[in-house]
């Protein structure tokens, strides 16, 4: 394997680590305060078809990836706050909703809207343009370095500001932050906010930057494979970089190996292409009985 292999190989892996990086941060800020969502399969297939909706109405990825992606990450997260948080529903049954709601309501709506089935190409014109690119084609994405960016302020307001301090109260013992004064339910809301205008970026994020198309599999289980990586991440936001690169590397890997016949030719990308879960399965089975949540993640708070 060459230089330029490797280059591209390391670039490509980092592309695939936004979705999944972007996503754990905000699952780690929800469930940081208490609320779990395990919608943001959804979030993420909603958020790529709107945000490309945009990108091509107003000729830019980025008003895709804010107006599109953002907004339909809040809209989406609005409505699970509001059934979670203030009518103190179940955690889990809105997250099914929402997921069913998307892969549905997305290969319904690019028939609907393009009028192709299964499948749309975003032109060029609404696409996010790369930060840098060499003479082989290898990109990197103005998304990498914000991903980063993203983590490490994420980290810093969990851990190091009073805003924080609060969220994380929230989910650890909201009977005594709310003798403190402090708004449970506002707090809650807002993490979940957060969480999903993140997740809604990452969404409009694979269909107007690394994808640059819109499919009714989009997503393919990339929701699931962040909410693995917050747990493998110990629901803080910098280990959440390196479990996503490794989980971005291998999905990159069956792509880069389905692009190069004669690797393809000696091992299957198919069987590649299943490392991904393959992976996933691994960490969830390694971190079980480990792994320690918020001791009120998933639980309603009701002021007694």
């Amino acid at each position: 394997m060459n230089e330029t292999m490797i280059v591209g190989l390391l670039l490509g892996s980092l592309a695939a680590m936004v979705p999944i990086v972007l996503t754990s941060v905000g699952a780690a800020i929800s469930e940081r305060a208490g609320v779990v969502n395990i919608g943001y399969e959804g979030i993420l297939m909603l958020s790529a078809f709107f945000g490309a909706i945009f990108a091509e109405m107003f000729h830019s990825g980025w008003v895709g990836l804010l107006g599109g992606g953002a907004l339909t990450g809040l809209a989406l997260g609005a409505v699970h706050g509001v059934i979670t948080v203030y009518l103190k529903g179940d955690h889990v049954i809105p997250g099914i909703g929402i997921n069913l709601i998307g892969y549905g309501g997305v290969a319904f709506g690019i028939l609907a809207y393009w009028g192709t089935a299964g499948q749309h190409q975003v032109p060029s014109y609404a696409q996010i343009s790369p930060l840098w690119m060499d003479a082989f084609g290898n990109s990197l994405s103005p998304m990498v370095p914000i991903t980063f960016i993203v983590a490490a302020l994420a980290w810093w307001m969990l851990f190091r500001t009073p805003f924080g301090l609060r969220i994380r109260s929230v989910g650890e013992n909201p009977e005594a932050a709310d003798a403190l004064g402090i708004n449970v339910e506002l707090y809650r809301f807002t993490a979940v906010l957060i969480a999903s205008a993140l997740a809604g970026v990452a969404g409009a994020y694979l269909s107007v930057d690394w994808l640059g198309t819109v499919t009714k599999t989009i997503a393919a289980g990339r929701g699931f494979i962040a909410l693995a990586n917050m747990v493998f991440s110990g629901w803080n936001p910098l280990v959440a970089l390196i479990g996503g690169f490794i989980f971005g590397f291998f999905d990159n890997l069956a792509i880069y190996i389905q692009n190069n016949p004669w690797l393809a030719g000696t091992i299957p990308w198919q069987f590649i292409a299943t490392l991904p879960y393959i992976v996933t399965l691994i960490v969830v089975a390694g971190i079980i009985g480990r792994a320690r949540p918020p001791k009120w993640d998933g639980r309603p708070y009701k002021r007694e």
